[in-house]
């Protein structure tokens, strides 16, 4: 199970109408584009998906139309994460994960529970959750940081945690977890502009936001840092960290969906409370994009 979910994933985003509605047909298009790029997995539903902005019926027409589209073709992880742990046990007692390999569950937010109350949160829900579980650490959304402490004793103590996904940006945690962990025990970059330092210290891959856009080259990344093909791998990097840099300049998804746009792929619309970015950075990234492409022409 582990070794589905060593590589690159991509936080899908939720293409929109201009009137607001899912695009499918976009959603289509976008996860047909992910995949041709060698993506190994895409995630479902986090918070690049504009989430917290859908409906329950949303939520459950996405997931399934999303399953049926990539019919087994890749594994698929689900966000499944709140601040009440009740409630979320009670949504993994009683939801179908029909054709769902894994769970993405975020630390709690807005609560700022301690670290005993975090390490009870997740081994709850481990406790009841009929898929595999990779926790979610990120302090810069939810206020609250997973020490290593507290992630490696739930790594070693609950077989169906099998890994984190780490954007806390404190390199000197995530190697205390990389240099610790449990053999089979997941540490994965949730931050794109990090992923090749993390790869080097031996991190497991990348759940990507920039790869909605750009598979096949943070896929090469990804796989040249897992053999150990560190020169290509920096090679890559630096050519994607000026635009990875301008993609999260205003916020995420804004960033992204604007390049997506630019490629062609869905258009820029966003829920509120997000926005479109400033015409600036639209203009930045477009050519950005630009620049990439033409690179990646000159080297094919």
């Amino acid at each position: 199970m582990n070794s589905k979910f060593k590589g690159t994933g991509v936080a899908l985003v939720t293409p929109f109408h201009k009137q607001g509605t899912i695009d499918f047909s976009a959603l289509e298009k976008l996860i047909e584009h992910t995949i041709a790029g060698g993506v190994n997995y895409l995630v479902v539903q986090g918070t690049t998906a504009e989430t917290a902005t859908l409906t329950k019926e949303e939520k459950h027409a996405v997931s399934d139309f999303i399953v049926d589209t990539v019919d087994k073709r890749v594994p698929l992880m689900i966000g499944i994460g709140g601040n009440n742990t009740q409630e979320m046990m009670n949504q993994l007692r009683t939801m179908s994960f029909e054709g769902y390999d894994a769970i993405l569950s975020v630390t709690p937010y807005y609560n700022k529970p301690q670290q005993r109350g975090l390490y009870l949160h997740y081994k709850n829900l481990a406790a009841v959750s009929p898929l595999p579980i990779v926790m979610y650490n990120v302090p810069g959304r939810t206020s609250v940081n997973m020490k290593a402490e507290t992630t490696l004793d739930l790594a070693n103590e609950l077989d169906n945690i099998i890994g984190i996904k780490e954007a806390s940006g404190n390199i000197e945690q995530i190697m205390d977890i990389i240099r610790r962990k449990p053999k089979d025990f997941l540490v994965i970059s949730g931050d794109d502009l990090l992923t090749a330092p993390l790869l080097g210290m031996g991190a497991d891959g990348l759940i990507s936001v920039a790869a909605n856009a750009f598979p096949k080259e943070i896929s090469e990344l990804v796989n040249f840092g897992l053999k150990g093909d560190l020169k290509k791998m920096r090679e890559i990097h630096y050519r994607l960290t000026d635009l990875i840099k301008a993609l999260f300049a205003d916020g995420n998804p804004s960033g992204i969906k604007a390049v997506l746009e630019i490629k062609g792929i869905i258009s820029n619309n966003l829920r509120l409370p997000l926005v479109k970015i400033e015409k600036n950075l639209y203009n930045t990234l477009s050519a950005l994009v630009q620049e990439l492409e033409s690179v990646s022409q000159l080297s094919n």
